[in-house]
């Protein structure tokens, strides 16, 4: 990551830091003093990332600020205060924490702590690439399995494709690209069927969206004694800091520490510690910004029941829907109206995946839905 110190103040000045304000009611309109987010200054809305379009809380964002001076000093000397502030608050012990530049970093380390030629990773279709990648980089094998017909994990069909050689299963729960749960039991039964060769990261970046379901648990609030189980958790959505790069795993001594032996060292930036710390203190804006996203969430499906549209059921700070066309040509139609949604995502071919954003945000993305020939004609599918 590389951000100039010019460029930063460019994106966020001092003034408008200390009159940041950021609505902690449960509303989804920012008010006035709140900067601008579309920082690029090229007139494209993002609803492709999965961003927290709010930003981060006005107490980060001062934390932000406090510690631009100190950009010049490594942050190592600050690494044990916050691993014992995320101890504190998911309840676990330091030893069971490990940092990393984003859970995307986690990843990595997983993937080369548990997998390399001649074992293999078990994962969904479609789910976030991330750890794909670095598992075909290491030349292992890579089976993907497509989610059930609700869209949850078919935890029977990977069982059956497991053997002895392999290494890692990865889990996103809720799921990334379609937001929806693996029941939690179901989970655990799976778990218990694995053979012992085998490790689990369970990705639980959208965790705080997935609310009190009774088909989801935590597997950090609520541990299963199994020290293959890897748990990973980032700051970049519900804390909206995705630009600084932080995240973290919660996983057993010796899980952790044999992924520790592939952690970069200093990955973990001074200002993301700062930044993790004030984010972590902030309960009060953490539970403001996930009840917002409910409601964002809310309105979204409003409208589009009002289109005859019906999205997969959301448990994430984003939705997926059938567009019954080619999802490739409906991508396309919003870039050309500088409206970016998520890329395509085989096998599920007529599928878009759209950010939630703030409600100006949302209002260009269905005026621009409305602009397409044929959505008047939906309901004929």
């Amino acid at each position: 990551m590389s951000c100039s110190r010019r460029s930063f103040f460019g994106s966020i000045s001092l003034g408008a830091a200390a009159g940041l304000l950021w609505p902690v009611t449960g509303s989804s309109q920012p008010i006035d003093l709140e900067p601008s987010r579309n920082n690029q200054n090229d007139g494209l809305i993002r609803l492709n990332s999965n961003e927290n379009a709010y930003g981060p809380s006005p107490s980060v964002a001062q934390a932000i600020m406090s510690v631009v001076g100190s950009a010049n000093r490594y942050s190592r000397m600050k690494y044990p205060a916050l691993i014992e502030q995320v101890a504190v608050e998911d309840h676990v012990r330091p030893e069971e924490v490990l940092l990393g530049c984003g859970s995307t970093d986690i990843l990595r380390m997983a993937a080369f702590a548990f997998l390399g030629r001649g074992k293999r990773l078990i994962q969904a279709l479609p789910t976030f690439e991330g750890i794909e990648h670095y598992a075909r980089a290491l030349d292992s094998e890579v089976i993907s399995i497509s989610l059930t017909s609700t869209f949850a994990h078919d935890l029977d069909e990977m069982l059956a494709r497991t053997k002895s050689s392999s290494g890692l299963l990865y889990i996103c729960n809720p799921n990334n690209p379609t937001a929806s749960l693996t029941p939690r039991q179901d989970l655990e039964e799976f778990i218990r069927r694995l053979p012992a060769s085998i490790f689990v990261v369970i990705d639980e970046a959208y965790h705080h969206y997935a609310g009190g379901s009774a088909m989801y648990a935590s597997f950090i609030s609520h541990r299963l004694d199994n020290e293959r189980i890897i748990v990973t958790r980032t700051f970049s959505k519900v804390y909206g800091l995705a630009g600084l790069r932080l995240g973290y795993a919660v996983a057993s001594p010796k899980t952790i520490g044999q992924m520790r032996m592939f952690a970069i060292e200093d990955s973990v930036n001074t200002i993301a510690t700062h930044a993790a710390g004030a984010a972590l203190r902030d309960h009060e804006a953490l539970s403001a910004s996930i009840q917002r996203n409910s409601n964002d969430r809310q309105e979204f499906f409003n409208q589009a029941m009002a289109r005859s549209l019906k999205p997969i059921d959301s448990h994430a700070n984003f939705v997926m829907l059938d567009t019954f066309h080619p999802a490739g040509d409906v991508v396309e139609h919003f870039r050309k109206n500088h409206v970016l949604i998520g890329p395509t995502f085989p096998p599920m071919d007529t599928h878009i995946r759209v950010s939630l954003g703030s409600q100006d945000e949302m209002n260009a993305f269905w005026r621009t839905w409305d602009m397409i020939p044929w959505s008047k004609n939906i309901m004929r599918h």
